[in-house]
Order: structure tokens, then C-alpha cells, then sequence
């Protein structure tokens, strides 16, 4: 029989998932139900650690009892971005991802050439070259009033979760949506909470594993209304940036 202590971590990995024993048993590869596992009258075979471990990247050590560390960090949960777009002389570039593309982000976050399909812009601010960035269009009310829908941030990439500080704000990629959301990870919890600056929005909790990348917002752009074609977008954001240029010289 397997240990108490085992049966306890291997019951708490699929509470905290939110399924039933049915549904889990489906997920892990169990006929029926995980209930015989979770009495300890089946043994946790290694197909099931197997597969604990590569869907949900569960530590087998943390299973068994012989670590601390509940999860793996593999590469598949660092949020480094995926792809860094480059202009035609091989400078990285910033490209914009509006409300449109990001539906189709997350499915395509890794292809370089979906990626040549969207408005880039170059980096004149010196302080922007040396880290990837990112412009994003904000869809939806849930950051009012800091952030309007339809407007756009720029964001820097974020190499790792543990970087993320409460008080800043973020676009946060998850395996199906584009979210903008405060990150607040929890002590002594594996859970991350999106919360929304809108109170109408209750924050939510998700696994960093369900996080392919995170970018950390540090500017807004409010476009005028000619930014509706690409040529009135990319020229409004030359002059913002041009303006940001002039506060960061002002503050250094």
C-alpha cells in the first residue's frame, strides 16, 4: 500500500485542479475512477506519475515525500518569450499585437512567421533596446480606470514568474487567451491570482503552468482616432515614443 503521506499529495494535486475522480481518472490515463488509487487500494503506477508529471509537471520526488518542491520547472514553464521578432537587418523590433491577433496568439505564439503578419515598429530609445518589447491592445472594461479598452501598453518580457511584483501591471498569455491582470502569487500556495482593477471582476486562480509567457506593462499609448490604419498607428506610436524619450531624459 502506498503511503499516507503519498495518497494525501496525490488527493490534493487533483483537488486543486478541480476535478472529480472521474474526470481525472480520464486525464491520467485510470479506468473509471482515481477512488481505488486515492484508498490506497490500487498501487500509483508509474504511468500515472508519468503523467502527472508531464501534464501537470508534478515533482514524483514531492509525490513520494522525498522533496519539497511540489513542481518541476521545466523549460515549458518559463515564460521567456517565444519567438523575438527581428526587422529586416536582424534588430529586434517591437511588434503590436492588437485585439484581433491576440485571439490567435496563444495558438500561434510560437511560429515566427505568424508573427511577420502584424505591425512592428524599431526600438529608437536606447533604454528599450537591450530587452524584448511588446505592444499589446487592451480588450475589455476589467482594468478600468487605469486602462481603457481599445487602448495599447507596451510591455517588457518577463524572464520568469518569480520576477513579478504585485504592484505593476501585466499582459499575461495563457494556453488560450491574451489577459491584462495584475499577477500576485500567493504564500505558500502553487496558485497565481489574475486580478482585475475593476472590482466588478473577481480575480481568479490559475496554475503557472498554464502561463506561456508574461510581459510586464510600462507604458500606455492612447491612440488618436486616425490610428485606425496601420501607417496612423505606427506614426502615433513614433510619437509617443518620441515623447517617452523626452520624460526619460527629464528623469535621468
Amino acid at each position: 500500500m502506498e503511503n499516507e503521506i503519498t495518497l494525501k499529495r496525490f488527493i490534493e494535486i487533483r483537488r486543486d485542479l478541480g476535478f472529480t475522480q472521474a474526470e481525472f481518472a480520464a486525464l491520467i490515463g485510470v479506468s473509471n475512477t482515481t477512488a481505488d488509487i486515492e484508498r490506497g487500494r490500487t498501487k500509483l503506477s508509474g504511468k500515472v506519475v508519468t503523467e502527472l508529471l508531464k501534464q501537470f509537471k508534478i515533482n514524483p520526488l514531492w509525490l513520494f515525500n522525498e522533496s519539497d518542491s511540489k513542481y518541476i520547472e521545466t523549460s515549458h514553464t518559463s515564460v521567456i518569450p517565444k519567438v523575438v521578432t527581428v526587422d529586416s537587418a536582424d534588430r529586434e523590433n517591437m511588434v503590436l499585437v492588437n485585439a484581433k491577433a491576440a485571439a490567435g496568439y496563444p495558438q500561434n505564439i510560437a511560429d515566427t512567421s505568424w508573427y511577420q503578419q502584424l505591425p512592428a515598429f524599431d526600438l529608437p530609445i536606447p533604454e528599450f533596446r537591450n530587452a524584448t518589447y511588446r505592444g499589446f491592445q487592451v480588450e475589455g472594461d476589467s482594468m478600468l480606470p487605469n486602462l481603457r479598452p481599445g487602448e495599447w501598453v507596451l510591455a517588457k518580457a518577463i524572464e520568469h514568474i518569480d520576477d513579478v511584483t504585485p504592484n505593476k501591471i501585466y499582459v499575461v498569455v495563457l494556453q488560450d487567451a491574451v489577459l491584462v491582470k495584475k499577477v500576485i502569487k500567493k504564500p505558500n500556495s502553487n496558485n497565481v491570482s489574475l486580478v482585475s482593477l475593476n472590482e466588478n471582476y473577481p480575480p481568479y486562480e490559475i496554475k503557472p503552468f498554464q502561463i506561456q509567457e508574461i510581459w510586464q506593462v510600462n507604458s500606455k499609448i492612447t491612440f488618436g482616432v486616425d490610428a485606425t490604419t496601420e501607417t496612423g498607428l505606427l506614426r502615433q506610436l513614433q510619437e509617443s515614443m518620441d515623447e517617452l524619450k523626452s520624460q526619460l531624459r527629464v528623469q535621468n
